[in-house]
């Protein structure tokens, strides 16, 4: 059986990336900022400078999870042609999203018994969910029947390493992403946090660097210890941004990791840089665990 892969805009994979990609679809989300919202859909990272150019101007911006009626409608259109769904949204450490797509499965399956649909929580974010869609992609290109793929993704999904450094940890705060007292690292003159996610798909804070060259140097060194030749060939970066920023830990990564073949770096979207703000960085790569 044929099956698309369905993320969301949160995976932040550019356009031209989705372009070249067969049966992939990424869920518009809406995004407010100030009064006023938005739907930050696929091939909107244009828009970005834009963006972050209004929250360092000291506006606010909120985000809306994707309804249980939009998936719902989403997987009915696929199962209705025959084919089947593996849909992994943002990680249920973060957003709601996840139980809004159990839900949707669950209603329709009670409507179509047969339907193949396959939903995960992904326990990643921004281009780890992008990574972790590029690996079910290719995984389906090999000839991964649906249950094979959702097998794999649940067996590896904790081996996607995230580490991130951002200029401010109050945009976490906000959004309630982050403790009140991980946020505190931030207040510290020059002290720049480097987070990951854990295992369960929450933001935690790891470690204080000091200055911006070494919490990004921080960020090679995660990959250079964690990454595995056999896991490790694709790296990919975003940034809120910063890209600048972005290519200078490319750079480090390839130096010092010469088993990598493929650098994608993207721009963070708005709908996670609402909560991660303007001057994120972040690696994500396969290793042996998180």
């Amino acid at each position: 059986m044929n099956y698309w892969i369905v993320g969301d805009v949160c995976a932040d994979l550019p356009r031209a990336y989705a372009a070249k990609q067969d049966r992939l679809m990424l869920l518009p989300m809406s995004y407010t900022v100030g009064q006023q919202e938005y739907l930050y859909g696929v091939g909107d990272e244009d828009k970005s400078a834009a963006f972050y150019g209004r929250l360092r101007g000291g506006e606010k911006a909120s985000t809306s999870q994707i309804s249980t009626d939009t998936y719902y409608n989403v997987f009915r259109d696929i199962v209705m042609k025959g084919e089947g769904v593996l849909c992994l949204p943002l990680s249920g450490g973060i957003s709601g999203s996840v139980q809004n797509a159990l839900m949707a499965q669950k209603q329709l399956k009670e409507k179509h018994p047969e339907a193949e649909i396959e939903v995960l929580d992904s326990l990643c974010a921004s281009l780890g969910i992008g990574l972790l869609i590029d690996h079910a992609i290719e995984n389906r290109a090999k000839g991964m029947s649906l249950r094979e793929n959702a097998a794999w993704v649940e067996d590896n999904r904790r081996r996607l390493n995230h580490w991130f450094t951002v200029d401010d940890l109050n945009h976490l705060y906000r959004g309630g992403r982050l403790s009140r007292g991980s946020a505190v690292l931030g207040s510290v003159l020059r002290i720049k946090p480097v987070l990951r996610v854990d295992a369960e798909g929450r933001l935690v804070a790891f470690e204080k660097v000091q200055g911006r060259k070494r919490s990004i140097r921080a960020l090679a060194d995660m990959a250079k210890d964690r990454a595995r030749p056999e896991q490790g060939s694709k790296v990919f970066i975003s940034h809120g941004d910063v890209p600048e920023d972005a290519e200078h830990l490319a750079g480090l990564i390839r130096e010092e990791l010469p088993f990598v073949s493929e650098i994608l770096i993207s721009p963070i979207g708005a709908v996670i840089g609402a909560h991660s703000g303007p001057g994120t960085v972040a690696v994500f790569f396969m290793g042996e665990e998180r």
